[in-house]
This record gives C-alpha cells, structure tokens and sequence, in this order.
C-alpha cells in the first residue's frame, strides 16, 4: 500500500478513536464528579481541561503520522510554553485570562450561582455569575444584564462573595 494511502487510515483511525474517547471521556468524568458532589461548574471546566488535553495528545499524533519531526514538535510545543510563561507577566493578554481561569477555578472561593460585589469606585458591579469561562467571567445583575469581566481583571479587583451556591 502506499504511504499516502496508510496515512490517510491511521488519521481516521485516530479520529474515530478520539470522537469515542471523547465521549466516554465526558460520560465517565461527568458521572464520577457527580457522585463526589462537585458543582457544575467546577465539572464543566473539568471536562474542558480534559477535552483540552485529549485534542492536544490527538494533535500531536497526527503530526506523527504525517511526517512532522519530533524536533518541530518540540519546537512547537518549546514556543507555545514560552508564550504561556510570557502571559503570566503579561496583565492585558488573552493568555492571562486563560491563565487567570485556571487560577479561578482552583484558588478562588466564587462559583457559578454565587452572588458577587465587585469593589471597583469607577465600575462597581453586583449580581449573580452566571458563567466563568477561560476570558470571562459573566455577572447577571438584578436588572438582568450580562456584565462581563476578564479573568486578570478579577485578580485587579476585590470581590466581596454576597452569597455562596450550595452544592
């Protein structure tokens, strides 16, 4: 068989194994993290990291299997921790709300469902978050507007937990 021909079928190979890793991956996990009565929105940022790193190792192997050195690969993965390392310093960057998300979710006592105050004299803000995502957090106010946050922003401010979701 040719190269080109052996190629295409170990990357469908490995796509149709990634679609049913990725479904059992999100079946399984959910189901176990709600067994251990973690809220939503913790799990929710769980399977994201998860999928995360299962399309990364996905992506890798297709380069292998494509011809892509190691070497670049290194290469690669040498500048995308560069640039990783470069957000955390970076305060505006998108990076470093991705990073700030990550910070968030395993350093910070606000959840989704927690009714917040941001302490800011120029911008202050309270309501209920309604979502934490890698850039944003969103606040619904009483008078039901979505406001936006970045993540580094959050680190910036004081945040007063009004009152906590239960699990």
């Amino acid at each position: 068989m040719e190269t080109h021909k052996v190629q295409i079928i170990q990357t469908v190979l490995i796509l149709l194994v990634y679609i049913i890793v990725y479904y059992i991956n999100k079946n399984v996990v959910n189901t176990s993290l709600k067994q251990t009565h973690i809220q939503r929105g913790r799990r929710k940022m769980i399977v994201k990291t998860i999928q995360l790193l299962s399309s990364t190792t996905v992506l890798v192997l297709l380069a292998s299997v494509w011809g892509v050195k190691q070497g670049d690969i290194a290469v690669f993965a040498g500048t995308i921790l560069a640039a990783i390392g470069i957000a955390l310093f970076a305060q505006w960057s998108l990076l470093s709300n991705i990073t700030s998300s990550v910070l968030l979710f395993f350093n910070h006592p606000m959840r989704i469902g927690d009714r917040i105050k941001v302490l800011d004299k120029d911008f202050p803000h309270e309501g209920m978050i309604a979502d934490l995502t890698y850039f944003f957090v969103h606040i619904r106010t009483d008078d039901g507007e979505i406001v936006t946050i970045p993540n580094s922003l959050i680190f910036q401010k004081s945040i007063v937990v009004v009152q906590n979701e239960e699990v």
